[in-house]
Parts: C-alpha cells; sequence; structure tokens
C-alpha cells in the first residue's frame, strides 16, 4: 500500500487541512468497503442531490437518519425477530448496517422519506450570500489625491 506525507502541504497552506484529511481518509482505507446496503447518489440540480439507499425489509421506526459534524449517518436496527418462522430461503438481508456519506461545506439535508423498500435522502447546497461571487462596478472618474504635494511648491 502507498502512503503519502501531507506534511508539506500542512506547511505551505492554511485551511486546506479538510481536504488532506480527507485524501488521508481515502488512502488509509482498506481495498474492502461495505457494500451493503447499496445505494445511489444522484444530482438532480447544479445545487441539489439525492441519496437513495436500499432498505428493503426495515420500517420506518428501525431506520435512522442523522447529521452530525458534517457527516450525514444512515443506520438501521432491525427489532425483535419473529422466530416462529422457518426460511427454507432467506436472501433479503436485514441486519443492522450505519452507513456514513461526508457532507461537503453548506450542504443540508432537506429532508427524507421511505418509499417502496427506498429510503431517498434529499441535500441542497445553500451558499451563504457572503461566499457567493459579486460584481463590483468600476467607475470611471479619475480621483485626484489632495495630499500630493507638488515639488517646485515645497522648494
Amino acid at each position: 500500500m502507498r502512503t503519502l506525507d501531507f506534511a508539506p502541504l500542512y506547511r505551505a497552506t492554511v485551511g486546506f487541512d479538510q481536504i488532506a484529511d480527507l485524501m488521508d481518509r481515502v488512502l488509509t482505507n482498506e481495498g474492502t468497503q461495505p457494500s451493503y446496503p447499496p445505494y445511489n447518489i444522484e444530482k438532480l440540480e447544479d445545487d441539489a442531490y439525492r441519496i437513495s439507499v436500499a432498505v428493503a425489509g426495515f420500517s420506518d421506526a428501525d431506520l435512522s437518519v442523522e447529521v452530525r459534524e458534517n457527516a450525514l449517518i444512515v443506520s438501521a436496527r432491525k427489532g425483535e425477530e419473529d422466530t416462529a418462522k422457518s426460511y427454507l430461503h432467506r436472501g433479503i438481508a436485514t441486519r443492522a448496517f450505519e452507513r456514513r456519506f461526508h457532507l461537503a461545506d453548506h450542504v443540508q439535508v432537506t429532508g427524507a422519506s421511505h418509499v417502496d423498500g427506498m429510503l431517498h435522502i434529499d441535500l441542497v447546497r445553500e451558499v451563504p450570500e457572503a461566499l457567493k461571487p459579486r460584481q463590483i462596478a468600476i467607475s470611471s472618474t479619475k480621483q485626484i489625491e489632495k495630499d500630493v504635494v507638488d515639488a517646485k511648491s515645497v522648494n
């Protein structure tokens, strides 16, 4: 496995430590990522996204969606199993899970819905007005500096 030293990046930049931490997290993760439950990430508009998680067999009470420290945490715990059931084949997994999604700055969760075995989580990026680009007007009038003293008048 390849390891990278981000020390030069930390010495030469200010405020980019989140990017370096993200790269470090991605590079240190092992090749075996959990594949349960399967999910999709859709881009609905320029600043709108939807995460759809396949949660067949779970009820609304079994599911939990939480935002904590720029991370979206989707988890599920199945209630008490009915032990009277006898399965010949059990292909629908209802084991507990926790799936984390790292959210970028200014991304907010606007809602969640559970429809037809799919948990849909809607997100939107809301950039504050102070951080949006703004146009600066350019004036064409010359400004005369009043504090400049003519060299001839001093001598």
